[in-house]
């Protein structure tokens, strides 16, 4: 008997008919003998739902008020998926985040998850239950509900499957695991049987949608086998068969991963750079430009600072696309004259793509082999950034897709 933790996405609990698929998938594993935990996500579309009526009533929604309506849709799916448990014959009773209890810290929208209370739960699977509890929320020291951000049932889970020293988390979507790279970009996109986490750690920060990237963090921390598998197959496929698909992330490298040396193509098509020209090179003039942004709570990315000339240089980052005039105007109005740059440019459409592999430890060449696949296709390369399993270059947006196809063609990607 094993303890496992189901996760579903919204996609998964969008419908009744899905609700009770769910259902069915879950009592397969009951009655094969393990205890099992589900963490669904409200139904698909329902979050943004919820939120619109909430701006519509007001545009200036404090992020505590909308945390309390957000949280409403896991709690309906929650106590829907309950119902179709004991439909399906086995005992089941659903908690919210703050029964539980998944004890966060105040930051409302985007909280992050501080411990979990396991009793309850331990004393409820004993009993022979299944325990369905809301994913993305959780509550601050105040008593306040709280939700993790989007892709936060990720996190949830995950989290829960570590505060119970699960067997293993497996996460249903509406893909069939880790593919190479997105199959709606290049159609010879492979799925993984195997990634591991720091390839899937930079998969996720890189772009790829999967998982959400702090998901993968706890993952790591906790060493919380997790699975990547589709919920859209039979529900009553063999649970052997089951086990077995999808993608499992590893803690450890294996000889066939080093031999796989690219693992897959990530890309992030909402990036903007901008550029500060002409800037003094003394002490720390980067954190005059910078600091500015990082009070805003603009996530910078890749930064190129050039060689200077003549006491000169130009500064360069990326920035969200959805933070870029934000940045903009905050380089304009309040740092240019204070710093004395010469001027402040930007382009709003670029897009970032990466070859991630835990293999570039122990090969050369990979760099070069990047480099020469961008250059035959006509595609310039206008920033560049590196680490010690990934490389990352910033294009043009309208050359995004040439350069997935094209890199995930020369390194094999499409081969087994």
């Amino acid at each position: 008997m094993a303890l496992i933790v189901h996760k579903y996405g919204g996609t998964s609990m969008g419908s009744i008919e899905r609700i009770a698929n769910v259902a069915k998938r879950v009592a397969k594993w009951m009655r094969a003998g393990h205890q099992v935990v589900v963490v669904p996500s409200a139904m698909s579309g329902e979050t943004n739902r919820l939120l619109g009526l909430a701006k519509e009533i007001n545009p200036e929604a404090s992020p505590r008020e909308l945390d309390q309506i957000a949280s409403t849709g896991e709690q309906v799916s929650s106590g829907l998926l309950a119902l179709a448990l004991m439909r399906e014959g086995i005992d089941a009773v659903s908690y919210a985040g703050w029964q539980v209890t998944v004890h966060t810290d105040s930051s409302f929208t985007k909280a992050r998850i501080k411990s979990i209370e396991s009793d309850k739960i331990l004393k409820d699977l004993n009993a022979g239950r299944a325990v369905v509890v809301t994913g993305f929320q959780g509550v601050d020291p105040d008593g306040n509900i709280t939700t993790l951000g989007r892709g936060g049932s990720d996190t949830s889970a995950v989290a829960m499957a570590a505060a119970l020293k699960a067997d293993e988390c497996l996460i249903y979507t509406d893909v069939d695991g880790v593919h190479t790279t997105d199959p709606r970009v290049c159609e010879d996109a492979r799925r993984l049987d195997k990634i591991t986490f720091e390839e899937m750690l930079e998969m996720a920060s890189l772009g790829s949608k999967v998982l959400q990237i702090r998901s993968v963090e706890f993952a790591g921390k906790y060493e919380v086998k997790t699975r990547v598998l589709s919920s859209l197959t039979d529900p009553l496929m063999p649970l052997d068969q089951e086990m077995k698909s999808g993608t499992l992330i590893t803690f450890e490298e294996d000889s066939t991963m080093e031999a796989a040396v690219i693992s897959g193509i990530a890309f992030a098509c909402d990036e903007a750079k901008i550029t500060v020209l002409g800037v003094p090179d003394r002490p720390g003039i980067a954190y005059q430009i910078l600091g500015p942004i990082a009070d805003a709570n603009i996530d910078v990315d890749i930064i190129i600072q050039n060689q200077s000339v003549d006491g000169k240089t130009d500064f360069t980052f990326t920035v969200p696309r959805a933070d870029y005039q934000k940045a903009l105007d905050i380089l304009k109005n309040s740092v240019q004259v204070y710093i004395e740059a010469k001027e402040i440019s930007g382009d709003p459409e670029v897009s970032k793509v990466s070859v991630v592999g835990v293999g570039m430890r122990s090969h050369v060449g990979i760099a070069s082999k990047m480099f020469h696949t961008l250059s035959a296709e006509d595609i310039n390369i206008l920033m560049i950034s590196t680490s010690e399993i990934k490389i990352s270059v910033v294009i043009d947006e309208k050359y995004m897709e040439l350069a997935v196809r094209a890199l995930h063609k020369a390194f094999e990607l499409d081969q087994k």
